[in-house]
């Protein structure tokens, strides 16, 4: 190859680093400021906040949106409820997903054809707001957490992601381990769940994240304000300093609405921001094992 076109090539391929990285940059600040803007904000002072709109530097630091968040003890339930709501959800959503997900990755299942077809149907189509509040109030779970679990315990999209997965895996494995003994809660206790622990870590992420979210659920199936979840409780808190400030004509008797809805939005993201390095090391591995085929 001629040293000339060896060295264009080197140039267009210095260019191309040069300009990806740029770009690449330019879209990292653009995600990362707008943060960065809430966490300040929350920790700015009710002179600063008033007086701009958009705080990267803060000049003095307070903590008076957080000590009204957190003044009241229903706060400190909510996060429970979330917690709880979380982990619970999370652990039954994936143990049915991965059932249903390794049931249908088998061939021989008879009518397989047609539960996929139902599932990816379920996936374009619901029975929407009213009727699945009938159905959870014929079952009785009108103001019990299972109603924040159960209408939601298996998403279509996450199902397929894991079914994908082990129809990947060769049948050889399935049917050593019988010849070896074991039957197929066995096979799928022992062998396939193991190696599916990098789609379990990301797809429990998604499931923690959607209960942790868990906000419309709360509003139409839980009366009982000492049931609601954090979600809910932050946006009372938010009406309510809202109302207060606009009643109020000096900003010393309540944080700026302003400081208290990034303080709020701080509050609701920080736990999953906690949770995430976790996983992150599995995420895009196991995002990808369950997307090669369709």
């Amino acid at each position: 190859m001629p040293q000339s076109l060896r060295k264009k090539e080197s140039t267009g391929s210095i260019l191309f680093t040069i300009v990806n990285t740029t770009l690449l940059i330019l879209i990292a600040l653009a995600c990362l400021l707008p943060f960065i803007n809430v966490l300040v904000s929350s920790f700015a002072s009710t002179q600063e906040v008033v007086a701009k709109k958009f705080i990267l530097f803060p000049t003095t630091f307070s903590l008076d949106a957080y000590r009204y968040i957190l003044s009241t003890p229903t706060i400190f339930k909510g996060l429970g409820v979330s917690i709880g709501v979380t982990l619970a959800g999370t652990i039954v959503s994936m143990f049915l997903t991965a059932l249903m997900a390794y049931g249908l990755s088998r061939r021989y299942l008879y009518g397989r054809t047609a539960i996929n077809f139902i599932v990816v149907f379920s996936m374009l189509f619901s029975g929407g707001m009213i009727p699945t509040f009938l159905v959870v109030k014929s079952m009785g779970l009108i103001d019990s957490y299972w109603s924040l679990i159960l209408p939601v315990a298996i998403n279509a999209f996450n199902m397929i992601i894991m079914r994908n997965f082990f129809q990947a895996l060769p049948d050889s494995l399935e049917e050593s381990a019988k010849i070896d003994g074991c039957n197929d809660f066995g096979v799928f206790f022992k062998i396939m769940l193991p190696l599916a622990l990098p789609s379990i870590a990301t797809i429990s992420l998604f499931y923690g994240v959607a209960y942790w979210n868990t906000y419309m659920n709360a509003i139409l199936y839980i009366t009982d304000s000492n049931k609601w979840p954090i979600q809910v409780l932050l946006r009372q808190i938010v009406i309510v300093s809202s109302g207060m400030q606009a009643e109020s004509t000096s900003v010393d008797v309540v944080p700026p609405a302003q400081t208290i809805k990034m303080a709020v939005i701080m509050v609701a993201t920080l736990p999953m921001l906690i949770a995430y390095p976790f996983v992150q090391k599995h995420f895009v591995k196991g995002a990808l094992l369950g997307s090669v085929k369709g």
